[in-house]
């Protein structure tokens, strides 16, 4: 089994690893091939597990369920999300009390779970008043009953999360892509603010939706649209730094957030178990802080960046 690091969340009382699983992509594979993922997670040592009602319209809690409600309770931490509902199969923005109320109910079922640990406000972009007003107070009043454990939002931009952290308190983040190395516009307010209040962040999509997993033979995506030619001879230029350490760009990639120190953990999203497995391999390949350092002085990565946290 893996030696991965655990990790507090917020204030809360709950330990993640730095490297969790993401959900979304399992909805486009067979069931068995789902378990067999999580199994394989879970016996490297993988501790936190992330899902959705919107993840395939409930086909990825249901997975997630049929796997974790096998194994002891307390082994692990789940977060999942609120403000969607599914609807004959359609989804549909709720972000009130009765909205959130059902949604935590209806995930419990798929989940085959008795409760979640972080319940995540999702992608609220277009309810800010909503999800402040109305969906923030309904989780904090089932935190104060013990009902959920940790309260966050999950989002693709950091603006809107500044602003809830700033006007609540939350125990973590769940950010999608905005602090990478090729997107560092999370550094500069947000995540010096999440460190003053003591605000977990969990970082998703920390391939930018594939271009930093990316070998350039084929065409790649960054932020689910077809590269760009300046993005892409980027992502090509910080490879050629990491070859020359002889590091794995999807190595530099993991550990560049987890770098930071207001980030508890990564959740790349495995489609498969070899998947997982690789980005376990990634995640614990040593890292000469000269790589870092070379980046900064070819203006690849900002010089503001931390390094290795561990040194």
């Amino acid at each position: 089994m893996n030696n991965l690091k655990m990790n507090q969340i917020g204030f809360s009382n709950l330990k993640v690893t730095n490297i969790g699983m993401g959900g979304a992509p399992l909805v486009s594979t067979k069931e068995s091939n789902a378990i067999e993922t999580l199994h394989a997670a879970y016996n490297e040592g993988i501790r936190y597990f992330d899902t959705a009602p919107y993840y395939g319209a409930g086909i990825s809690e249901i997975y997630f369920g049929k796997f974790l409600s096998s194994v002891e309770r307390n082994s692990f931490v789940i977060s999942s999300k609120v403000g969607r509902i599914i609807e004959n199969q359609e989804i549909r923005f709720d972000y009130t009390r009765e909205g959130i109320l059902r949604s935590l109910e209806e995930s419990l079922e798929r989940l085959n779970l008795d409760h979640i640990d972080i319940a995540l406000i999702h992608d609220p972009d277009n309810h800010y008043r909503q999800a402040l007003d109305e969906s923030y107070p309904t989780l904090a009043d089932l935190k104060s009953q013990g009902i959920i454990k940790a309260i966050g939002c999950g989002m693709n931009q950091w603006q809107m999360l500044l602003d809830f952290a700033n006007n609540a308190d939350f125990d973590c983040f769940l950010l999608a892509g905005r602090y990478t190395l090729l997107d560092h516009s999370a550094m500069y307010s947000f995540m010096p603010k999440c460190l003053e209040k003591n605000i977990s962040i969990i970082l998703g999509g920390p391939y930018n939706s594939g271009i930093l997993a990316s070998d350039f033979k084929s065409e790649s995506t960054y932020f689910y649209e077809p590269s760009s030619t300046k993005v892409t001879e980027k992502a090509r230029l910080i490879k050629n730094v990491c070859d020359k350490y002889e590091v794995p760009l999807k190595a530099a990639s993991l550990q560049f957030g987890l770098n930071h120190p207001s980030v508890v953990s990564t959740i790349p999203g495995p489609s498969n178990p070899n998947e997982m497995k690789e980005n376990l391999k990634m995640v614990n390949i040593t890292i000469n802080n000269d790589l870092w350092k070379e980046l900064k002085e070819k203006k690849l990565i900002d010089l503001e960046c931390p390094e290795n946290i561990s040194s």
